[in-house]
């Protein structure tokens, strides 16, 4: 679009005044008055070494216009500079909208989602892995001037690209513009996936004090960490490492390789397994489960311990034994509650509660594991981990497929997760990964915070028979009478 440019540039000097060529005009302080350019709206002053800067927003009718601004930079020496990004809108634009906010937003979705797909096609003769679907984040009523103005929805989305920015005309429903407004980038890493004990089928590796070895270096993958934000630190679409020990990874290449020896290497660790875990979700079809920039400290607590803190909405990792974060699937775990309670804000009241949320975190980690494990020992939960405080082998801190039922309850959630998650697993074997895994994401967005077993089973079994019928019903129903939950 053509704008309107009437920048003033004006520096005062002790020895001069220094005429760039544009006009200058010596009145400083307010904003100009109102005019056929709409109004301004004051939206931020900063503060330099050799001045102060007020920056405004043009708008038309209480509304922003698109890329509309005026700046007034008054120096230290008296001086004053201006420019003018104003656009000219026709004073009987009419500003009510005829395309709902809802129908704006699956539009701009729409042409985000494709564009994300595209840019992830792979060479000739490969396949691409299919782009997670755009999820919204804001729309809002703006108004585009110049030539061709007209009133539009500006709508946020978020996509495998990053955050993306569509204007949608209000009137006829059709895509105007849609670009990628965040840095975005892909960067590369390297991970354990899920675990050495898995990836090597090998029960006799140990910590060593966390030690480099050969054999857990042979383990380490080069991987793509996608969704970066470009900042060159580990923080993306869906995670942020916000804490670390020893230090945020930093890297202006965006190439995070470490030995297991540095604690950075499970800040990769937690990103890129988390980022998978988002990545997954979305292309089951859930685009608000989770779908956040997840906040983690890695490695900052002197324990054998992670958890999930839902007043910070953090989840923390520990070194203890084994660092947590080196085994994929004590982060797919902590990460299950988060999705939980961005799911169902307060779950988990009561004990039956507690219990079905560190069941769901087992069965969460299974799950995510089952792309890479080649069918190694599924069902032994957190391998690697478990390694430093158990004899026998496997080496497993918990498992989903004990056969217990409601008959072993002892009231402590983890020992009753267990319950939960056989049952969970169980749906796993009989409908197939996928759609159990739409059913149990599904149910969980009609849980009660204090729910208990045989009310989340039944939202289970509903969710089962709306998405795939009375078969599906009647064997999610099998997996939680076997249980003695129904």
């Amino acid at each position: 679009m053509t704008k309107r440019r009437k920048a003033v540039v004006a520096v005062t000097t002790g020895l001069a005044t220094i005429s760039l060529g544009l006009s200058f005009t010596s009145a400083a302080g307010a904003a100009p008055e109102a005019n056929s350019l709409g109004d301004l709206k004051l939206i931020k002053t900063k503060t330099s070494l050799l001045g102060k800067h007020y920056w405004y927003q043009q708008t038309f009718k209480g509304l922003p216009v698109i890329d509309g601004y005026y700046a007034k930079h008054v120096t230290t020496g008296g001086g004053v500079e201006i420019a003018d990004g104003r656009d000219a809108v026709p004073a009987n634009l009419d500003v009510s909208a005829k395309v709902e906010p809802a129908t704006a937003t699956q539009s701009a979705n729409a042409v985000v989602t494709a564009k994300a797909q595209q840019a992830r096609i792979a060479a000739p003769g490969k396949s691409a892995p299919q782009a997670p679907a755009a999820s919204q984040g804001a729309a809002q009523l703006a108004v585009i001037g110049g030539p061709h103005a007209r009133l539009v929805w500006a709508v946020t989305s978020r996509s495998a690209e990053g955050v993306s920015r569509s204007l949608v005309d209000a009137d006829t429903g059709s895509v105007v513009e849609s670009k990628v407004v965040s840095d975005n980038v892909d960067g590369r890493g390297s991970v354990f996936d899920p675990n050495p004990v898995v990836s090597e089928k090998n029960e006799k590796l140990t910590d060593m004090n966390d030690k480099n070895q050969d054999v857990l270096f042979l383990a380490q993958k080069n991987v793509v960490l996608r969704n970066l934000d470009g900042s060159g630190k580990l923080n993306g679409a869906f995670v942020n490492i916000k804490e670390g020990n020893g230090g945020l990874a930093q890297s202006k290449t965006n190439t995070f390789v470490y030995q297991r020896a540095n604690n950075k290497f499970e800040q990769v660790m937690v990103y890129y397994h988390v980022n998978q875990a988002q990545e997954y979700i979305q292309q089951l079809g859930f685009t608000e489960a989770n779908n956040e920039s997840q906040d983690f400290s890695v490695d900052t607590i002197r324990d054998d311990n992670s958890f999930y803190d839902p007043s910070t909405d953090m989840i923390t990792t520990g070194d203890g034994g084994v660092d947590d974060a080196e085994d994929a699937e004590v982060i797919w775990h902590e990460y299950g509650h988060a999705i939980q309670d961005d799911i169902v804000p307060g779950f988990g009241e009561t004990e039956e509660g507690g219990a079905i949320g560190e069941g769901f975190g087992d069965y969460w980690a299974v799950t995510m594991s089952v792309p890479v494990s080649k069918g190694f020992n599924l069902p032994c939960v957190m391998d690697w981990d478990a390694t430093s405080y158990t004899s026998t082998e496997p080496h497993c801190l918990r498992r989903t497929d004990t056969g217990k039922t409601t008959d072993d309850m002892t009231g402590e959630v983890h020992d009753d997760g267990e319950i939960w998650s056989n049952a969970l697993w169980d749906i796993h074997q009989a409908l197939g990964r996928n759609k159990a895994n739409k059913v149990i994401l599904e149910s969980t967005f009609f849980y009660a915070p204090d729910t208990d077993f045989a009310a989340a089973a039944r939202n289970v079994v509903q969710a089962a028979r709306l998405l795939y019928g009375k078969p599906a019903a009647a064997q999610v129903t099998k997996a939680f009478q076997d249980r003695k939950i129904l």
